[in-house]
């Protein structure tokens, strides 16, 4: 006699999916951050905003996944809000602080980033933890 799969337990593969996305794009996102902050390469710009959508959306699925669960309900929330609020600043930080101080910027998007990373490895872990 077969059981059906829970909500639980049927997210589990495709929460590893979307994590795997979120871990390989940011990567890619770092290394090509750290290019353009070296002054090189700017006409991968557009690539490195079409990876930025692909890490959001990703991130957005583990949370979605979560909530559908009903796993981590306030931090898969915050990596919702969180991602939003990437996507936003992400696309408009080059028209904030401009000039020599715009580095503060720069620094800012990566910190975003790292954390967006974060929120999925941590509403990814706990939505796969309950499979």
């Amino acid at each position: 006699m077969s059981t059906l799969p829970t909500p639980a337990t049927s997210i589990r593969t495709p929460v590893l999916v979307a994590q795997m996305i979120v871990r390989a794009t940011g990567l890619a996102q770092i290394v090509l951050g750290l290019v353009f902050w070296t002054g090189h390469a700017h006409r991968f710009v557009p690539v490195h905003i079409a990876l930025g959508v692909l890490l959001v959306a990703a991130l957005w699925i583990v949370a979605g996944l979560a909530l559908s669960a009903r796993v981590s309900v306030p931090l898969a929330v915050v990596a919702l809000v969180w991602g939003a609020g990437l996507s936003v600043f992400g696309l408009d930080q080059d028209q904030i602080l401009q000039g020599s101080a715009h580095w503060v910027i720069q620094v800012l998007h990566l910190a975003v980033g790292l954390a967006a990373i974060g929120l999925a490895e941590r509403v990814g872990a706990a939505a796969r933890a309950v499979a």
